[in-house]
């Protein structure tokens, strides 16, 4: 059963409320990224990396508005509230979008990974029962493609590069693996409620199978080493348990907000 509206979905409350959860995650993971993202204006090693840069975290923020607007179609906060006002343990996005930025090659490699598992999250989406979120998600998958076929450009061409930059690469991936493990996670959305409105087509197993094809493609064309399986951190950022990057991330991203919560900019 396709669900038109808000007011349509709000007449369900099982079905609302795992949508709501659901698109929060959604929400403060490309809101997280894409203030990451903002971080490397400037500084990246040639002009067309930063200008690339630039449009990805224009991307990533537009796409959390996007997300915010059903969020609040849905009954909740308005947009701002949502992206400023909520504390650090309310919010939904994966641990592996706050951390740090790191290198050049963390940075890529990192982006590679959420883009290649953020692509597939949306293809469970595309026939969302959802209709405001199905016809939404046609627009951000052309964007997503075009920002891993950026980023695995990067990670190929140091991969084959071989010597420092391979180094950096693998060196990248040990960091990279064990922040990965709630990526996959449904936190507080109950995944089989979506599963049964279909709200999304396939759950965390089918994604985590379709994405590791997918990296160990790029790695091998990177002539990267596999790093073997993900291991279990005992925190999720899908239930609010995040590592103290995502507090100083806040401090920052939030402060122009904090001064007067309730001005019209």
């Amino acid at each position: 059963m396709d669900i038109k509206d808000a007011h349509q979905a709000r007449e369900h409350p099982t079905y609302h409320q795992a949508l709501v959860r659901w698109i929060t995650q959604l929400a403060d993971d490309e809101l997280t990224l894409g203030h990451r993202d903002s971080e490397w204006l400037g500084l990246c090693p040639d002009i067309e990396g930063d200008v690339a840069f630039s449009s990805i975290a224009q991307d990533e923020v537009g796409h959390a508005a996007f997300y915010f607007e059903l969020l609040h179609e849905l009954g909740e906060p308005d947009p701002d509230r949502l992206a400023f006002a909520r504390k650090t343990h309310e919010r939904r996005n994966a641990k592996l979008v706050e951390q740090e930025n790191g290198d050049w090659a963390y940075s890529i490699l990192r982006h590679t990974l959420y883009d290649i598992f953020d692509g597939i999250r949306l293809e469970a989406m595309r026939q969302s029962s959802y209709l405001p979120l199905r016809h939404g998600v046609a627009k951000i998958q052309r964007e997503e493609a075009y920002h891993l076929l950026h980023m695995k450009t990067w990670v190929v061409r140091m991969g084959k590069a071989g010597g420092e930059a391979r180094q950096y690469l693998e060196e990248a991936a040990v960091r990279l693996w064990p922040q990965l493990d709630d990526l996959f996670s449904f936190g507080d959305a109950d995944e089989e409620t979506l599963l049964r409105f279909g709200i999304i087509a396939f759950g965390s197993a089918e994604c985590q199978k379709r994405w590791e094809e997918q990296v160990k493609v790029i790695f091998g064309q990177a002539g990267l080493l596999w790093p073997g399986e993900i291991p279990l951190s005992g925190r999720d950022g899908r239930l609010g348990q995040h590592d103290p990057a995502l507090a100083q991330l806040l401090e920052t991203m939030t402060e122009v907000y904090r001064l007067d919560p309730v001005a019209r900019w």
